[in-house]
């Protein structure tokens, strides 16, 4: 993939066309709201919400919850990060982020945790797979500062 597909996903506030942006963007799928992993991570992008802003960053998470699940997560850990809901798996599908997975040696089929950082054009800059949630949203930033720097 080197471009943001052309596919929509539900937000909180209303569907999202990903491909419309027209602004610096990160998609980060995760696979269960508020499992300690996921909760993590959006803590972490969380705490530098303002930062991405000030970047020109849109964040947006993604996983198959519903809104209503999203909604409770949200309110429950005070988040700032933006979520979206994939209910039929489409934009899991059109990233490459729906498969197999192992846990505690059980095979089962999942949301990989993973990462796309993409520029107001819709040009994939970076992209992290099986993320290691500790120091993730940093990394991200520092990618997201530098490919503006660059621009």
């Amino acid at each position: 993939m080197t471009k943001i597909p052309a596919l929509t996903v539900e937000g909180q506030d209303g569907p999202i066309a990903l491909d419309r942006i027209g602004a610096p963007l990160v998609v980060y799928f995760y696979p269960k709201d508020d499992t300690s992993g996921c909760t993590r991570e959006a803590l972490d992008f969380t705490a530098l919400a303002a930062e991405f802003v000030e970047a020109g960053v849109r964040v947006i998470g993604v996983s198959k919850d519903s809104l209503a699940a999203h909604a409770k997560f949200t309110a429950k850990h005070g988040l700032a990060v933006e979520l979206a809901s994939d209910p039929d798996g489409a934009a899991c599908e059109a990233f490459g982020v729906w498969g197999e997975k192992k846990l505690y040696g059980k095979t089962y089929i999942g949301i990989e945790r993973a990462t796309f950082l993409f520029d107001a054009n819709g040009d994939l800059v970076r992209e992290w797979r099986k993320v290691k949630v500790l120091g993730h949203a940093e990394a991200v930033l520092a990618a997201a500062r530098e490919q503006d720097a660059s621009a």
